[in-house]
């Protein structure tokens, strides 16, 4: 399965396809006893597309056939064992490709000219990588976090791991002082060179960072007002040793919690736009700014879609699902035709949009 959803990816996925392009997403479970409903589920969305490849009079019996063969190609790639929030299937001739999201999807089947990228979008946009530095007196781990994990992060400079002569476990027991011991000259000198080594690694790679440790560790590096200043802090002792599970349920509640900072600062941009008649909202005002390049933010709640019809005129009319000239989500255009000319794309929760009938930007002009 697919894991780097990295700009380029997105990219890709985003230019249009042969038609039919056929994009099956369906949720799927990490633990038991809720994963034990995914391999039906799986099959079912599976074989509702090709239902839908059958009943298209569009779809000619070759080009049936040649997408069917990469749906059952994908299918025989998906480990259910390693199972994430949510699976998303693109097939099309030629083509296929598996993505595994830490991200829950709506169970959905889409024929269109392109990929159903949007859950894809939003995956990445929640799961922004960060750093967490686990800090103890005598070892600093570094984590590369995202898409609901952490991983240990080594190199030339991490795990940062204090000398033996400049560290006398035996002396710490015996004052059994957390303070004190990050008092110690030589402990904030070993504090001092992990934090320095973290500025220069932010420097070259920056993202919000996370930094656990006893709180008098983190009150020490604070004193040095280098990287784990602008930090958050998560006073949690001894991660440094920790496991990857065990520091991403310590950090996730942070994480999470400033995602839905963003979504509150996204949606604070959209207020101050309105005071600056720099404000769209609704998708048929949000399809002809989009195509014109002048939408800055754009913020869509997360299960947000539509189906409409372009044939009548300048303006989007709604439209049944079966209609076979609608087009089925005309959201995931919108949001694709927003990154193409560079505009920032927020999703937020589901009735947050209300007065903007769930879709809304910001205008460059």
């Amino acid at each position: 399965m697919e894991h780097a959803l990295s700009p380029a990816a997105l990219s890709e996925l985003r230019h249009p396809r042969p038609y039919p392009a056929v994009s099956v997403l369906t949720p799927t479970h990490r633990r038991e006893p809720d994963n034990a409903q995914d391999p039906v589920r799986l099959r079912n969305v599976v074989a509702e597309a090709k239902r839908r490849l059958e009943a298209d009079p569009a779809v000619t019996r070759e080009r049936r056939q040649d997408v069917v063969r990469h749906l059952d190609r994908a299918l025989a790639e998906v480990d259910l064992t390693r199972s994430e929030d949510g699976l998303v299937i693109f097939a099309a001739p030629g083509e296929h490709q598996v993505w595994s999201l830490a991200r829950s999807v709506p169970e959905r089947v889409v024929l269109s000219d392109t990929f159903l990228t949007r859950n894809l979008v939003s995956a990445r946009a929640a799961a922004q990588p960060f750093w967490v530095l686990s800090v103890s007196a005598h070892l600093v781990t570094l984590w590369s976090g995202g898409q609901g994990r952490v991983t240990e992060a080594t190199g030339a400079t991490f795990p940062l791991i204090r000398s033996a002569e400049n560290f006398d476990a035996e002396r710490q027991q015996r004052i059994g002082d957390v303070p004190s011991t990050y008092r110690d000259e030589d402990t904030r000198h070993f504090l001092r060179e992990a934090d320095t080594a973290m500025s220069a690694l932010l420097r070259r790679h920056p993202r919000p960072l996370f930094v656990t440790g006893e709180p008098a560790a983190l009150a020490a590096l604070d004193d040095f007002g280098g990287a784990a200043k602008g930090a958050v802090q998560v006073p949690h002792g001894g991660l440094a040793h920790g496991t990857p599970d065990a520091v991403w349920r310590t950090v996730r509640p942070e994480v999470e919690a400033q995602a839905e900072r963003g979504a509150e600062e996204a949606v604070r941009e959209l207020e101050s736009a309105r005071g600056h008649k720099a404000y769209a909202a609704g998708v048929d005002e949000l399809w002809r700014s989009a195509r014109e390049g002048r939408v800055r933010l754009l913020v869509v709640e997360e299960n947000f879609r539509v189906t409409v019809r372009d044939d009548a005129g300048d303006h989007l009319v709604p439209a049944d699902g079966g209609d076979l000239d609608a087009r089925e989500d005309i959201v995931d255009e919108i949001v694709e035709q927003c990154l193409e000319t560079g505009a920032r794309v927020r999703f937020v929760p589901d009735g947050t949009l209300a007065d903007a009938a769930g879709i809304a930007g910001v205008l460059r002009y």
